[in-house]
């Protein structure tokens, strides 16, 4: 079977098209034609061994997201038959309750084999059913950014109708705090560095916007959107240069959920604002199978749909990665297998 893999050494040169045997489901587990997988931006840092010794070992297929069909199970399976639809779980460990090392650290792309192949066999625990409603494409977004952004809002906030929610940029964490945001009724407030984005935003259901090019201080204009209350709860995504301005503009007592560091990863932050404000400060690592479930019956409900940005082919995986490093999409960047 083909198969995308960091074989030899550790960097995106060594990042390759290859071929492996094809696995066969031993028991407990499924095997899934993979039909779809979705880019997000941790997989530009596993070539480079940007997780340490947790990134895994060589060769590694990596990639977390995608959704494929059952196409064999092992015997004793009894959570997915042969042709249904199933996405990976992102931590294959985690099936609910709370974060500890093992179950956050077994996670898609590395150190588990990811979704670049064209079979994938894991256990039946770490797969879950996904609606009609979505397309392949649509589906294999969901495993990482969206239950991202739902954990962030959801499983560990339980955001409520009126709540002033910041979102920072609009690629696919980002988009999917919006969407889901607005599905529990919250007002939403994005930041972003482009105009044309931000008005496909608006159109998205975003209440306000910043555009943080023309305001770079970006946390005093939010006070009119506010009324100088504060956010109630920050997506926060942008990391070192953005956390500084998310601590003036949160409310006393809001929360802020910290989940990525596209502008660094090292930050000197004002931490008196943390203390005698009573700010939450939530880091968020994807979330649980239970959650993962939760998220698909209330997107089922509502008919959520992913918002696609570009579609690349199997082969073109490095483009693909090249564009999602550029900064130029809204939304989530898929492959076709």
């Amino acid at each position: 079977m083909r198969v995308f893999q960091i074989q030899d050494d550790w960097g995106m040169d060594h990042l390759q098209l290859a071929t492996r045997p094809e696995p066969a489901p031993g028991p407990g587990q499924v095997l899934m034609r993979m039909r779809a997988a979705a880019l997000n931006y941790r997989d530009l840092l596993v070539p480079n061994r940007g997780y340490g010794s947790f990134t895994g070992n060589l060769p590694l297929i990596p990639l977390s997201d995608g959704v494929g069909e059952v196409v064999e199970v092992g015997a004793g399976v009894t959570r997915v038959k042969v042709g249904d639809r199933v996405c990976p779980c992102f931590q294959q460990g985690w099936i609910a309750g709370e974060a500890d090392l093992e179950r956050i650290t077994r996670t898609m792309g590395g150190p588990v084999d990811g979704t670049m192949a064209d079979l994938v066999c894991l256990p039946e625990y770490g797969v879950v059913k996904v609606p009609a409603y979505l397309s392949d494409l649509e589906a294999a977004t969901l495993p990482c950014a969206a239950l991202t952004a739902w954990s962030a809002l959801v499983t560990e906030e339980r955001l409520g109708p009126g709540a002033r929610v910041l979102v920072q940029g609009t690629g696919g964490v980002a988009i999917f705090a919006v969407q889901i945001a607005r599905l529990f009724g919250a007002h939403v407030t994005v930041i972003s560095s482009s105009d044309e984005k931000i008005a496909r935003a608006k159109a998205l259901g975003a209440d306000a916007a910043i555009n943080y090019r023309t305001t770079p201080e970006w946390a005093k204009a939010s006070r009119a959107i506010t009324g100088g209350r504060g956010f109630d709860h920050i997506v926060e995504l942008g990391g070192e240069q953005t956390l500084p301005q998310s601590l003036r503009c949160i409310r006393p007592g809001g929360t802020l959920s910290m989940i990525g560091v596209v502008s660094g990863g090292t930050a000197t932050v004002p931490l008196g604002l943390v203390v005698t404000r009573h700010v939450r400060l939530q880091g968020i690592t994807v979330g649980h199978r239970d959650g993962f479930e939760a998220m698909l019956r209330a997107f089922e409900q509502h008919q959520v749909r992913p918002v696609i940005d570009r579609t690349f082919a199997f082969a073109e995986l490095k483009e693909a990665m090249a564009y999602l490093k550029s900064g130029a999409h809204f939304g989530k960047v898929c492959i076709r297998h």
